[in-house]
């Protein structure tokens, strides 16, 4: 069942669910006790983890609060916020060079694992507060 091309929307998704594991991990917190905050099963937030479930704006917003990442953070991760705000349309070069950012550290040979996925989550939290 393999895809021909690359699937954005499925990369946003297994981008999303990475954030959330990194976010989860960077508070020692086991997915057991993110379902108990959340009130979200947890065999469902280990398939958005995955990659495998895009999750509604209300379960996205009961994670953000459980982690204490901001809701904005969160739904721009999910791609359910544009870059409009102060200064109008969506900067296309900017969306790209995000993902290539995001690439290079994926892709350092240098990073752990979880150094990676930290450090994904500080750049990532960046931008959301710069474009608030």
């Amino acid at each position: 069942m393999g895809r021909p091309g690359k699937d954005p929307w499925r990369d946003q998704l297994e981008g999303l669910g990475a954030f959330i594991r990194s976010q989860r991990r960077l508070a020692n917190m086991s997915l057991r006790q993110l379902a108990d905050l959340t009130d979200v099963s947890n065999p469902y937030l280990s398939q958005i983890e995955r990659g495998l479930h895009e999750p509604s704006v209300r379960v996205l917003k009961s994670i953000a609060r459980a982690l204490n990442v901001s809701a904005e953070t969160l739904l721009a991760q999910a791609g359910l916020l544009n870059d409009e705000g102060a200064g109008g349309a969506p900067d296309a070069e900017s969306a790209s060079a995000r993902v290539d950012t995001a690439a290079a550290i994926r892709s350092d040979p240098d990073l752990t694992d979880a150094q990676k996925e930290a450090l994904l989550g500080v750049y990532r939290s960046y931008i959301a507060d710069n474009s608030a």
